[in-house]
């Protein structure tokens, strides 16, 4: 084997790296990129996890991908370590299918009529048509499946650059002694686990094994170590992913680890333990393993080995926890946990758009009852001041911050990552809006302050004034339920419905102002009273506007467009439409006593 051959089997090997990346991409952009959000939604039992973590490992062609993604899911807080070891042996199995894919290479080596149907024919058409579909077509979905076709055409070419560059090596003798040296079930492991380590990919490693076993030179004793050891060498990125992330997150990471190792240890000690006994023919130095056998090999340890596993999930979680046992790291998170309620927003999502935006709505959503809660405290206070609740108020807000801070920045990575134009009208929803939540519960500790205020020199409203807080305090209430819930479900008939009543309750709050100017000049209530009223009034104007903003945010950006002014001189100069008719509905709802 030359220095041709040697060059020739490493860009078989690019290439087939190349190939089965640009498979999965295109299998992901075609399941509209939800395989992971569906991984981690519906893992609820061990066998959804098992059975879920097999077909997005299918799908994406890479085990270690799907376990990296586990990692991110537990260490952000969204799966728990439980639920992770059922995807994890889940994806031991899926790894196996590319293995299957690649016995097309062996299609029309008869010859005659069956050599339409070799790869070379195959991939040769499946390549034409992907690149036409790739760089021509106008539809995401099309473009998508040529990615696909271009990426299988790439990893046959890859496969057969492979084959060819080791067929020499079938009249060597040299090769196949070393070959045989395998034979020895440790020795054969640890070949395997080198070789997965080095090019971090167990597909990869048996695709070589596949290739190389056209030579005839690998025996059933040789390659059943290997692939054992490969499962092991797999190991090496998930352990990598997980350097930075917390605790749960490096126990998962650890968890792919003992998953590969104790597959491995059970079916040494069972399968050579009963070979011993039984001598399995198959086992004998003379019989070569085709790429077909190498798939089955592979796909039969992998499910034995899972089968065995399953009713110890339980034991491996504990093992993870002795292992990686750190009073100081668990008491760190137990009270960062308590001091903010927040999920930490995965960085290692970033990579996965509609993972990284899940988990930027789902941090929007507590910020936003935090924000509602924290407001309606606030409104209760006004009437009825209690120390503890005006605490209460005040720490939300410090949360409520932190989120801001928190999602700001996360947002800004977001968009710099390659996103869809859905997924690009999420990331400005959230920035545009992020700011608007806090605002509002900045004005809760602003109206708890006016509410301490009122308790502690007792200011006393007249009953107008009474009644025109409490006609501001339903109005609002009403507006900020009816955003905040609009925001959370998308309802943008719902959204539409805010602006009417947020003119209105402007409104209101310059009548009341007017009212309360025309109270004071008739000495009916007095210049402190007049302070503390104004203070209401204006941090009630501000939530309502903020609430508008919100709104005005989920409706444009659905329509694809973000122009604040003219969506709202729109509405507005409409007569007997929508708008007119729920402005008319408000003021009835919401008035003051004449």
């Amino acid at each position: 084997m030359g220095i041709a051959n040697v060059l020739a089997l490493i860009g078989g090997v690019a290439l087939f790296l190349f190939g089965m990346q640009l498979m999965g991409d295109g299998l992901k952009k075609v399941a509209g990129n939800k395989l992971e959000l569906v991984l981690w939604k519906l893992s609820g039992t061990p066998v959804k996890g098992v059975l879920l973590g097999t077909f997005v490992t299918a799908v994406i062609q890479s085990s270690s991908a799907t376990s990296a993604m586990v990692v991110g899911f537990v260490n952000s807080g969204m799966m728990t370590v439980t639920q992770s070891i059922s995807v994890v042996m889940g994806a031991n199995i899926g790894t196996s299918i590319t293995g299957w894919l690649l016995c097309l290479s062996m299609l029309g080596k008869g010859g005659g009529l069956l050599s339409l149907l070799s790869t070379d024919t195959i991939s040769a058409v499946v390549a034409f048509i992907g690149i036409i579909w790739l760089m021509f077509s106008k539809k995401e979905t099309k473009r998508s499946i040529g990615g696909i076709m271009l990426g299988f055409a790439v990893l046959m070419y890859g496969m057969a650059a492979m084959s060819d560059a080791v067929a020499p090596l079938k009249e060597s003798e040299g090769f196949r002694s070393m070959l045989t040296m395998f034979d020895n079930p440790l020795l054969g492991i640890l070949v395997g686990i080198l070789i997965t380590a080095l090019l971090q990919s167990n597909s990869a490693s048996v695709g070589i094994l596949q290739a190389i076993s056209v030579t005839g030179a690998v025996s059933y004793a040789a390659a059943f170590p290997m692939i054992m050891g490969m499962g092991i060498g797999a190991s090496i990125p998930v352990l990598l992913s997980a350097v930075g992330a917390g605790r749960d997150g490096k126990r998962t990471s650890l968890i792919y680890l003992l998953i590969n190792v104790f597959g491995t240890v059970i079916c040494t000690a069972v399968f050579y333990g009963a070979n011993a006994l039984v001598h399995f023919s198959f086992m004998q130095n003379d019989n070569a393993i085709g790429m077909v056998g190498i798939a089955m090999m592979n796909t039969l340890y992998r499910i034995a080995a899972i089968i065995v596993l399953m009713p110890f999930i339980k034991y491996l979680e504990r093992i993870t926890d002795r292992l990686l046992r750190n009073v100081k790291d668990e008491k760190k998170e137990e009270t960062a946990a308590k001091s903010y309620d927040i999920g930490h927003l995965e960085e290692r999502f970033l990579e996965n758009p509609v993972l990284a935006l899940t988990q930027s709505k789902e941090a929007m959503q507590r910020m936003a009852d935090l924000t509602e809660n924290g407001l309606f405290r606030s409104f209760d206070l006004i009437a009825h001041y209690d120390e503890d609740d005006a605490n209460s108020v005040i720490e939300s807000e410090d949360i409520v911050d932190h989120y801001e801070d928190m999602l700001g920045t996360y947002l800004i990575k977001v968009t710099g990552k390659e996103l869809n134009h859905e997924q690009t009208l999420e990331t400005s929803l959230y920035l545009h809006t992020v700011s608007d939540f806090e605002r509002v519960s900045d004005h809760s500790v602003n109206i708890q302050e006016v509410a301490k205020e009122i308790w502690e020199k007792n200011v006393q409203f007249s009953d107008a004034a009474l009644d025109e807080l409490r006609v501001l305090d339903a109005a609002l209430r009403r507006i900020v339920g009816m955003t905040f819930k609009a925001f959370e479900t998308g309802d943008l008939e719902l959204a539409g419905k805010v602006e009417p009543l947020e003119e209105w309750i402007d409104n209101l709050c310059q009548t009341a102002k007017l009212n309360h100017v025309a109270r004071l000049q008739t000495q009916i209530c007095t210049l402190q009273q007049g302070f503390v009223f104004n203070d209401l009034i204006g941090n009630f104007e501000r939530v309502a506007d903020h609430c508008s903003n919100i709104a005005v945010a989920l409706v444009e950006l659905h329509a694809d467009s973000f122009d604040t002014h003219e969506y709202l001189s729109g509405i507005k100069s409409r007569q007997n439409t929508e708008f007119q008719k729920l402005y008319e509905q408000y003021s009835q709802e919401y008035a003051f006593m004449s």
